[in-house]
């Protein structure tokens, strides 16, 4: 998972750019960067790190162009690397180019391999550094033309802002798998992965860029390229169950309502009969809200969240993930002695840590502990941008529900169904639901 932003600001766009890449702060906590135009040249400042480590007054000095590009980024186990980090940066016909990604190339590898079989060289392990050689290549003056005849030798998930010296150009994929927005008002435009990264800068007036689609802005104002014969769309709907900050309105679809009427449906789905509903938070909250509102049960804070911790999920490794469990969570003996828990999560990936979590619960003094999780069983690997196992890591794969509850030690586990699921969206076919169901929406001989 990645975050991207773009912008085009005459006044303090360094600071409005570092505002906005705060903001998408939860879709990677590994690394960030930044990218400034001064008209002429493209200056670049990146780190591993948070984005409020790697940036201060002494670094984010302006520069006399209008755009910049930032982006922040979660690693893959074993690729968090200095040179990994984004924005990348090019050259082609006397101009800087500048890319950050949020996405994953299914293709990738076998294009790497063709690419380096006539002695292309490459300088990091990710699939963004490939998407800007192309459009290097391909680049005879005409920005759009280069980046289509990318979009055409690429496959897989893409949501990109390619930053110039005189302009910022977003585009998405054919099938609009990760989000992006295009915002604006009467100082700034930006392109960002979400609508907080537009609203932190009091910008009110955005809108998804389509799949398929193009943006580019420049002096001249927002130019769009459409491409409406080859679309097909299947939004990621892993974004409103997890991905996305609980604000987020991505194709008309707010992720705090989905989160919470999927937990109503939880409980009519599989009722239980208990003293007190606790979120594993802060991603599970709005699901518990939406189940204790349904069964009419006591909503409580059971497990009490460290503010100083990042998200579990996207820790590069299983050891950092239990770790970064223990130090975020902690079980609140004065709410859950001699009490009956319903403790609702958006997902079970691997199981160890939620089995370590109910451990700790029940040795807190709580008597019962009922897990129930506000999406399906996750039995297929992502390959398009969440980072996710392979299939014999991922707890629903491997085993039976009950085999899954005895493994976590839970009285008992429920997953909400993919019919429930699937009641929260207007059109179903238009979104991904490949790891759930692993009918991934791009030909299987690329995967």
């Amino acid at each position: 998972m990645s975050g991207v932003v773009g912008i085009k600001s005459e006044i303090d766009k360094a600071h409005k750019l570092y505002y906005s890449l705060c903001s998408i702060q939860h879709r990677g906590e590994d690394a960030a960067g930044m990218v400034l135009s001064d008209g002429k040249r493209l200056s670049r400042i990146r780190a591993l790190g948070l984005v409020n480590e790697i940036f201060d007054d002494d670094n984010l000095v302006d520069t006399p162009g209008e755009y910049g590009l930032g982006h922040v980024r979660s690693s893959p186990e074993g690729r968090n690397m200095n040179y990994n980090v984004e924005p990348l940066l090019s050259f082609a016909r006397d101009n800087e180019l500048s890319l950050g990604h949020d996405g994953n190339l299914i293709n990738y590898y076998d294009l790497k391999k063709k690419e380096e079989s006539i002695g292309t060289v490459f300088h990091t392990h990710t699939d963004s550094e490939l998407i800007l050689l192309l459009i290097t290549r391909y680049y005879e003056g005409d920005i759009v033309k280069a980046i289509r005849k990318a979009m055409a030798d690429i496959k897989g998930a893409y949501s990109c802002v390619l930053c110039m010296p005189d302009k910022i150009v977003g585009f998405r994929d054919y099938m609009g798998i990760r989000p992006l927005f295009l915002g604006y008002d009467e100082e700034t435009t930006i392109i960002a992965s979400e609508n907080c990264a537009m609203e932190v800068l009091d910008i009110d007036n955005y809108r998804d860029i389509e799949a398929g689609e193009i943006v580019v802005v420049d002096k001249e104002g927002i130019k769009s390229y459409q491409a409406y014969d080859r679309v097909d769309c299947k939004h990621c709907i892993f974004e409103y169950i997890y991905t996305a900050r609980p604000d987020a309105n991505i194709e008309n679809i707010n992720a705090y309502n989905f989160r919470v009427r999927s937990g109503e449906l939880l409980y009519e789905q599989a009722p239980v009969d208990c003293d007190l509903v606790c979120p594993v938070p802060d991603s599970g909250t709005p699901s518990a809200i939406g189940f204790a509102q349904k069964s009419g049960i006591a909503f409580a804070s059971g497990l009490v969240k460290n503010r100083y911790m990042g998200r579990t999920f996207i820790k590069s490794s299983q050891k950092e993930r239990e770790i970064a469990v223990r130090l975020k969570l902690n079980p609140q003996k004065s709410v859950l002695a001699d009490k009956r828990i319903v403790l609702v999560d958006d997902s079970i990936v691997r199981g160890t840590t939620c089995a370590k979590l109910i451990k700790r619960i029940r040795k807190a003094g709580a008597k019962e502990v009922h897990i129930r999780i506000s999406s399906p069983p996750f039995t297929h690997p992502c390959f398009y941008g969440v980072d996710t196992p392979d299939r014999k890591k991922l707890l629903a794969f491997n085993l039976s529900l009950e085999q899954m509850r005895e493994q976590i030690g839970a009285d008992s586990l429920e997953f909400l169904t993919l019919e429930n699921l699937m009641k929260l969206i207007d059109k179903p076919e238009n979104y991904c639901k490949a790891c759930f169901t692993g009918q991934y929406p791009i030909e299987k001989e690329c995967l």
